[in-house]
């Protein structure tokens, strides 16, 4: 089903569009946790046939040997931006300028919904595997506990990266600042990744289940944000079948908000 088929289907059922975009929301929440556990069990039959001694030790032994002085300092860096505090201060600040600039509520509403979604699947990522970190002597500071599948840093850091993208891209007028915000969130979730494993601190496995699952979904969280678009936008053509006056508050689908 397209989006405007979802957003027809949303309107002949009466359905009020924010209800729409919350359901549409859980159900992909629970679509995003069903990938997650399949994840797990693909990772764990690669494990079973020898998998990480194929993949990820090799990629950690190529990680210490090119490690430097400078590098770490880089490393170190990224890991603290992206880690408890760093990535809900971004997000906040993420929100605050978007929100500023636009005068609506979509940003609180998408950065909100995908970095709590982001934090869940991580728990339950994490919960169902248990899956240990490297050895001690292969890591830098700072030291982490917790299991190790999937990267955390990296998971939360791309929903972040993709939803921030989003909003450039429905928001900015200046083709230059919605590709160069582009750029930048697709470099930094890759960043993030390779330093945690330049620190030792996770698996190349883990790092890529973060950037798969959490791509899959800050894509959901937008997929309900257009259907929500579509549906908003019938609703109003419905009510009014010429449609919004040029320069109007309907004049663009982009900056209609949940």
């Amino acid at each position: 089903m397209t989006v405007p088929q979802a957003a027809d289907a949303a309107r002949r059922a009466r359905i009020p569009a924010h209800v729409t975009f919350f359901l549409v929301v859980a159900a992909l929440l629970a679509v995003a946790a069903f990938a997650t556990h399949s994840a797990v069990e693909v990772y764990e039959a690669v494990a079973a046939g020898d998998g990480i001694e194929a993949i990820d030790q090799p990629v950690l032994h190529a990680a210490v040997d090119a490690r430097g002085p400078g590098w770490t300092d880089v490393a170190v860096a990224l890991t603290g931006m992206a880690g408890r505090i760093g990535t809900p201060l971004l997000g906040v600040v993420a929100l605050v300028l978007f929100t500023w600039h636009r005068r609506d509520w979509t940003p609180t509403v998408l950065l909100l919904t995908g970095l709590l979604g982001s934090l869940c699947l991580t728990v339950v990522g994490k919960r169902i595997t248990d899956r240990v970190r490297p050895p001690r002597e292969f890591m830098l500071p700072p030291y982490e506990t917790s299991p190790s599948f999937p990267s955390g840093h990296t998971l939360n850091t791309t929903v972040l990266a993709v939803l921030v993208a989003y909003l450039a891209v429905i928001t900015a007028r200046h083709v230059i600042a919605r590709w160069a915000t582009i750029g930048l969130c697709t470099a930094d979730p890759m960043c993030v990744g390779l330093s945690r494993v330049y620190l030792g601190a996770h698996w190349a496995t883990d790092v890529l289940a973060g950037l798969l699952v959490g791509a899959a979904w800050a894509c959901s969280v937008v997929l309900a944000h257009r259907i929500w678009v579509q549906v908003r936008h019938r609703e109003k053509h419905a009510v009014d079948p010429a449609g919004p006056h040029e320069g109007g508050p309907g004049a663009t689908a982009v900056t209609t908000t949940p």
